[in-house]
């Protein structure tokens, strides 16, 4: 029976494994799918070793850039944007190779398309790890030109968190890439002035547990706009079992 699995750290929080149980139960797929919780990417060598049967795997927080050096082939998107969030493993003659792909973009860009209106044409990204890299990217490809919000920001398309109330009023998406919310710490969320919010603004969370995070709920207060990251989730899920089953 074949293997596939989710590699991140911590993992309490996240629906991968059971989308996929259920998918597999419904669709009578003989294959099962494993959380590998990994505080060190180090070891992920010794995973593959260990699971002779893992075809493929997910990669979550905090690893999309971490894992980069154990990757010996990156797909075009996920080399252009230099992160990975779905892994492909292919053994033959006791060789194992491993194939890089973001399947995020595909997810992102299909929960986006009925959520924004083509008015929106300006935003914000929260963060800036390997998820804001696959946001930029998309936002990109849609037309959308976009600042990265971070802690210590670096180049002319970064910002401070101090400066965001100066984009606010022309900047109508607001994507939040940063793990702030998640459950179990769910009194979380980004420092940004919320007063500022209207009912123009759209407030896109790539967290999805819980459902209506600190940040939405921020955002709803204002009669903002809002949307977690569930149905980004099934859609870069979905894009990776497609790459798994060379489909």
């Amino acid at each position: 029976m074949y293997l596939y699995g989710l590699v991140g750290f911590p993992l309490g929080h996240s629906f991968s494994q059971k989308y996929f149980t259920e998918k597999f139960e419904k669709e009578k797929i003989k294959a099962f799918y494993r959380n590998f919780e990994l505080e060190n990417i180090a070891a992920l060598n010794d995973i593959i070793l260990q699971n002779p049967e893992l075809q493929g795997f997910n990669v979550t927080i905090p690893h999309k850039q971490t894992i980069l050096p154990y990757i010996d082939e990156l797909n075009g998107a996920a080399r252009e944007i230099g992160a990975v969030n779905c892994v492909k493993i292919v053994r033959e003659d006791n060789c194992i190779r491993l194939t890089g792909y973001n399947t995020d973009t595909e997810g992102f860009s299909l929960s986006l398309s009925d959520f924004i209106p083509p008015t929106v044409t300006r935003a914000l990204i929260l963060g800036n790890g390997g998820a804001a890299q696959a946001v930029r990217y998309t936002l990109k490809k849609l037309g959308i030109s976009s600042l990265t919000v971070s802690r210590n920001p670096q180049g002319e398309n970064e910002i401070g968190y101090a400066d965001v109330h100066r984009y606010l009023p022309t900047h109508f998406l607001i994507v939040n890439t940063t793990p702030l919310g998640t459950w179990p710490d769910t009194a979380t969320c980004p420092s940004i002035p919320y007063e500022q919010l209207t009912p123009a603004h759209y407030l896109f969370d790539l967290v999805y547990n819980p459902d209506i995070t600190l940040f939405m709920q921020q955002g709803l207060q204002a009669g903002a706009h809002v949307r977690n990251g569930l149905g980004m989730l099934i859609g870069q899920a979905e894009a990776a079992w497609k790459i798994w089953n060379n489909r």
